[in-house]
C-alpha cells in the first residue's frame, strides 16, 4: 500500500498512513491478516502536544480488493507496459481522522471543530525493476472540507537478507479548500492573536523510510518514519507552529 496512502497534515492521519508493509500478491485465494500499530507523531497546530496513537491492523486482499490500514481498493485492472514493467488501476476509499477541537492547544479555542472523514477517488501504480511510481487522486466524501488531494510517491524496497528497505518521497498538492477548512482562520474565529486567514493551494513534500522484517513466515514486524515539509501557505497561518512534521510507526502483523 502505498504511503500511503497517504501524507496526512495532522496527528491521526499521519500515524495512521502506511501502517502495513505494501505486498504485491499474485494469489488469487483470499488472504487475511491481524495485528498492532503504534505510532508517535508531531502536530502542526501551535502549542498542540505530540500524539501517541495505537491502533489495530487489518489487512485483506483477495482477486478484486485490497483492505489495508484505514484505506480499500478496488482492483480495476493490471496490464503489462513492455517486458519488465505494469501499470494498475485501482478505486480507492480511505478514513482521514485529520482535524482538531477547541481544546487541543489554546491557540485553537473559540475555533470550530475540523472534522476527518472518508476519501474517494483513485489511484494508478506504475511498476518497474527500479522504481514503483502511484499517483493517486482523491476528494472529500464526507463533505467537511469538500476538498481534494493529488499525491505522487516514488519508492523501491530492498532487500538486505530478511530485511526490507524501502525508501520513499512523495509530493502531496492539497487545494485552495482543504488548506482554507483545516488551517484558515475564519472572520468569525479571529482575534488579536490569531487573525483572520484565508488558506491557498499548496504542495508538501515528503521523505520516509520503511523497514519490515519477517519473525516467521507469517509474522511481520515494522518501523516507518517519516518527516513532511510544510508548505509556506500553511506555515503562514496563525494557528500553525512548525515548519515540518515527523513521525514514526512501529507494528506487527499477522498473516494467516
Amino acid at each position: 500500500m502505498a504511503a500511503l496512502a497517504a501524507l496526512a497534515l495532522s496527528g491521526n492521519a499521519a500515524a495512521q498512513s502506511e501502517v502495513a508493509p505494501s505486498t504485491q500478491s499474485t494469489s488469487t485465494a483470499p488472504q487475511w491478516g491481524l495485528g498492532i500499530g503504534v505510532g508517535v507523531f508531531q502536530s502542526p497546530y501551535l502549542g498542540d502536544d505530540n500524539k501517541t496513537r495505537a491502533l489495530p491492523l487489518l489487512h485483506y486482499e483477495n482477486t478484486w480488493l485490497r483492505v489495508a490500514g484505514t484505506a480499500a481498493d478496488l482492483k480495476l485492472g493490471q496490464w503489462p507496459v513492455g517486458a519488465s514493467s505494469s501499470i494498475a488501476l485501482t478505486g480507492r476509499l480511505k478514513y482521514e481522522g485529520i482535524g482538531y477541537k477547541a481544546d487541543d492547544a489554546p491557540i485553537l479555542a473559540g475555533m470550530d471543530e475540523r472534522k476527518g472523514g472518508f476519501w474517494a477517488g483513485g489511484t494508478a501504480t506504475w511498476t518497474h525493476p527500479l522504481v514503483r511510481a502511484t499517483a493517486e487522486w482523491t476528494a472529500d466524501a464526507s463533505g467537511h472540507s469538500k476538498g481534494q488531494k493529488a499525491m505522487l510517491q516514488l519508492d523501491r524496497r530492498f532487500s538486505v537478507g530478511p530485511l526490507g528497505i524501502t525508501p520513499r518521497v512523495q509530493a502531496q498538492w492539497l487545494d485552495k479548500k482543504y488548506v482554507d477548512y483545516y488551517f484558515g482562520v475564519k472572520a468569525s474565529e479571529a482575534q488579536p492573536n490569531r487573525p483572520q486567514y484565508t488558506g491557498k493551494a499548496a504542495t508538501a513534500l515528503e521523505l520516509g523510510l520503511r523497514l519490515d522484517y519477517p519473525l516467521q513466515p507469517k509474522q511481520t514486524i515494522f518501523l516507518d518514519i517519516s518527516s513532511t515539509q510544510l508548505p509556506d501557505e500553511i506555515k503562514r497561518s496563525p494557528i500553525v507552529g512548525r515548519s515540518s512534521l515527523s513521525r514514526a510507526t512501529i507494528g506487527y502483523l499477522y498473516r494467516f
